[in-house]
C-alpha cells in the first residue's frame, strides 16, 4: 500500500509522544487524523503546528468511532490514548482500567466492525515490573507492580487474543523514559502535572521550581541515585512509523522494546542539564519512593534487527539540549544566567 494514499488514525495524537508520531507520519507522506479528548493533549499543537484534522472525542465513544471509520478510509490505527501517571493509577485504578482497558476494547471493536485490521500500540516498560536482567529483553517476565502497567499489559493480551480470533495485526512498543523535543523546535513536552525528570530539572533551571528532588541516594548504583534509560521522543516517533510500515507491508504481530541499552543516573541527568543550560540547579535529597527499581534499562536489539530502528539521538546531552530549546520557547527563559 502506498504511504501517500494511507490515512492513519492517531488516538492521543495531541499528547507528547503522539504529536511527535503525527509529525513523523506527515514527514513520511502519510495523511493523519487525530482523535484526542484534550484532557492532557494540546489543541494548538495539532491545529496550528501539525496542521492536521483534529477530532475532539474519546476512544470510549463507539458512535464517534463508527462515524470516523465510516467517513474516512483508515488504513491503520496508532493508539496512544491512555492515562499514564503511575502514582495516580495506584490511587484511582478504576480510572485507569476504564480508560486504558475498556476504552481500548471499544476502539478494537470499532476497528473490527470497519474491517481495519492493523494497529500500532503504545505500551510501556511498566508491564515488566521490577527488572530481573539488565538490559531488559522482550522475553522478560511481565509482572507489573502498578495498575498503569497492568492496564497496558491487559491491552497487550487483548491484542494477542484479537489477533488469534479475528486476524488483527499489531505492533506493540514497550518503551522506557521518553525525553527531549523535536530538534527543529516545533514540538515538545508540556504536561500538567509534570512528573518527568528532564522537564522538572529544566523547570528548575528556568526558575519555575525552587529545587529538583532526588528520591533515593542509597541505591546500589555508582552514585547512589537510580538509573533510567532515556529515549529521544523523535526516535520513538520514528520507531512507530517503522512499525506501521512493517504492518502495512504484511508484517506479523510482534512486540518490541524501545531502549538505548544504556542508562543514566538521576545525578548524571542533573549534571548534564547544568552543562546545557549553564545554570545552577538546586537539589533536595529525599528517601526512596516505594516501587522505584534501582536500574531500568531496555534493549533495542530486536527493533533494530526486525524494523531497522536505530536511535539518532542516543546522547543524553543532546536530548536535554533539544528539550531546553523547547522549554525556553514554551515557558519563557530567565534573563539572567547564573
Amino acid at each position: 500500500m502506498s504511504s501517500s494514499k494511507s490515512k492513519i488514525l492517531v488516538t492521543g495524537g495531541a499528547g507528547y509522544i503522539g504529536s511527535h508520531a503525527v509529525l513523523a507520519l506527515k514527514r513520511s507522506g502519510y495523511e493523519v487524523i487525530v482523535l484526542d479528548n484534550l484532557v492532557y493533549g494540546h489543541r494548538d499543537l495539532v491545529e496550528n503546528v501539525l496542521q492536521v484534522e483534529l477530532i475532539v472525542g474519546d476512544i470510549s465513544d463507539r458512535q464517534l468511532l463508527d462515524q470516523i471509520f465510516a467517513t474516512h478510509n483508515i488504513a491503520a490505527v496508532m493508539h496512544f490514548a491512555a492515562y499514564a501517571y503511575v502514582g495516580e493509577s495506584m490511587t484511582y485504578p478504576d480510572k485507569y482500567y476504564r480508560n486504558n482497558v475498556a476504552g481500548s476494547l471499544t476502539l478494537l471493536e470499532a476497528m473490527l466492525a470497519a474491517s481495519v485490521s492493523k494497529i500500532v500500540f503504545s505500551s510501556t516498560c511498566a508491564t515488566y515490573g521490577v527488572s530481573e536482567t539488565i538490559p531488559i529483553p522482550e522475553t522478560h517476565p511481565q509482572q507489573p507492580i502498578n495498575p498503569y502497567g497492568a492496564s497496558k499489559l491487559t491491552v497487550e493480551r487483548m491484542l494477542k487474543d484479537f489477533g488469534a480470533a479475528f486476524g488483527l495485526k499489531s505492533v506493540t512498543f514497550r518503551y522506557f523514559n521518553a525525553a527531549g523535543a523535536d530538534p527543529t523546535g516545533l514540538l515538545g513536552e508540556d504536561h500538567t502535572p509534570e512528573t518527568h525528570i528532564i522537564p522538572l530539572v529544566l523547570h528548575t533551571a528556568l526558575g519555575k521550581r525552587k529545587s529538583f528532588s532526588i528520591f533515593g541516594t542509597d541505591y546500589p548504583t555508582p552514585d547512589g541515585s537510580c538509573i533510567r534509560d532515556f529515549i529521544h521522543v523523535s526516535d520513538l516517533a520514528t520507531a512507530h512509523v517503522l512499525g506501521l510500515d512493517y504492518l502495512l507491508n504484511g508484517g506479523e504481530t510482534d512486540a518490541f522494546n524501545l531502549g538505548n541499552g544504556n542508562g543514566f543516573s538521576v545525578r548524571e541527568i542533573i549534571e548534564a542539564a547544568r552543562q546545557v543550560t549553564r545554570r545552577e540547579i538546586p537539589v533536595e535529597e529525599h528517601p526512596r519512593r516505594p516501587g522505584d527499581p534501582p536500574i531500568l534499562v531496555g534493549s533495542g536489539e530486536k527493533a533494530s534487527k526486525v524494523l531497522g530502528w536505530h536511535p539518532q539521538y542516543p546522547d543524553v546531552t543532546q536530548i536535554i539540549a533539544h528539550a531546553w530549546q523547547w522549554h525556553q520557547q514554551r515557558h519563557g527563559a530567565l534573563s539572567s544566567v547564573v
